[in-house]
């Protein structure tokens, strides 16, 4: 009786620690928001980060990072995003999977091509990538170093 009591206190804690997150949001970057203060990182993908270099499809430099900032500025609008949490991650800031005006917003970047499908923590997203690797939007268009290779070859100094 006690671990049928436990385990719905568990459950119940659980449920009121994911919460639901909805306003209008300041992009970070390709892969975070703010809402009311509130940082959160996108479920599921990772975006080029901002210094981060790339190169388009005739092969000259530009900065693939800011242009997914600003793709994801402008496809927010003023329109409010409704965020439900998954998860905290190491720097403290909401896991979540959001939208705006109905439209799942990590899908939205990687279909786009603004993002990738982040596969070591989540399969979501892997389709959109395809469809966006095939008709090469965006990053795919040209060539890019993934975000996570890129940002360990900077902490190396490599």
């Amino acid at each position: 009786m006690k671990r049928i009591i436990l385990a719905v206190l568990v459950s119940m804690i659980s449920s009121a620690v994911l919460a639901e997150i909805i306003g209008r949001a300041s992009v970070i970057d390709g892969d975070t928001i703010e809402i009311h203060g509130q940082r959160i990182r996108l479920h599921g993908i990772d975006a080029p980060e901002k210094g981060q270099p790339c190169f388009n499809a005739s092969g000259k430099l530009y900065r693939c990072g800011q242009v997914a900032a600003m793709a994801l500025d402008e496809f927010l609008g003023m329109s409010p995003v409704r965020c439900s949490e998954r998860d905290v991650d190491r720097y403290g800031r909401t896991v979540a999977v959001c939208s705006v005006r109905g439209e799942d917003i990590e899908r939205w970047l990687v279909r786009n091509g603004h993002a990738m499908a982040y596969r070591r923590y989540s399969s979501d997203y892997i389709g959109a990538e395809q469809e966006a690797k095939n008709a090469k939007r965006g990053i795919w268009a040209g060539s890019i170093r993934t975000p996570w290779e890129w940002r360990k070859k900077q902490r190396s100094g490599i």
